[in-house]
């Protein structure tokens, strides 16, 4: 079973990604179900698809159904472009294939998800830890730093909420570390970001922003390490 869903994964990748172009998706956004390009990508779907199934004829009905479904499903969003955003519609698109796919293996290959697994302790307190090191933590630190505003940094030099997605980042990243027992990874990590603010700190008249971005680096990195220490105790003892 694992090795039918690898092989039909890996074949929407190498055909959804691996060889498709960039000029390949926009002449199909121009064109839709006139582009030739839309009926080239669904071959590369079923060469990729033949080749990693080896050929095997007892697959044929899932073989088509996640050909003749990827072909509707792209032709769907290629007619929804220019009235929602990409982003939803690309999040969507690839949604909807990995549940074909996902259908198709269970079709061939009937598998059981234990939903009490799901929601267990070790899943449950793993979810804690994600959300404390991200969207908790992210307010926290916002509540935290308000009480040194920098009014020289204007919202309009930066990308809208980077500081919060980057935060969230590196958190996630420390806690990673921490549950992989990577304690060295962290003081790359630091290191790293420290050379990626260097132009920031080496402004004149910065010794404000050299102690903000201190306390912020530190204040995030010490909620992760704690989070991710807390995870490993509580973890211990489930």
């Amino acid at each position: 079973m694992i090795s039918f869903a690898l092989a039909l994964l890996l074949a929407h990748i190498i055909g959804d990604f691996v060889l498709q172009p960039d000029h390949w998706v926009a002449k199909k956004r121009k064109k839709k179900h006139f582009s030739p390009i839309l009926y080239l990508h669904i071959g590369v779907h079923a060469l990729a698809m033949l080749l990693l199934l080896q050929f095997q004829l007892k697959y044929w009905l899932g073989f088509i159904i996640i050909l003749l479904s990827h072909f509707l499903i792209d032709l769907f969003k290629l007619h929804l472009e220019g009235r929602y955003h990409r982003g939803w519609l690309f999040a969507l698109d690839q949604a909807t294939h990995l549940i074909v796919i996902l259908v198709v293996v269970y079709a061939y290959h009937p598998f059981f998800i234990s939903f009490d697994s799901l929601l267990g302790p070790a899943a449950l307190l793993f979810l804690f830890a994600i959300f404390s090191v991200t969207s908790v933590s992210a307010i926290l630190m916002r509540l935290l730093m308000s009480r040194w505003p920098l009014p020289e940094d204007s919202a309009q030099d930066s990308l809208p909420q980077a500081g919060k997605y980057i935060g969230m980042l590196e958190r996630l990243l420390v806690f990673g570390f921490i549950v992989l027992q990577q304690w060295s990874a962290i003081g790359w990590l630091i290191a790293a970001k420290s050379i990626l603010r260097f132009s920031d700190l080496s402004r004149a008249k910065d010794r404000k922003l050299t102690e903000y971005v201190l306390i912020g680096t530190l204040l995030s990195f010490s909620l992760a390490i704690l989070t991710g220490l807390l995870y490993l105790y509580l973890s211990s003892k489930i």
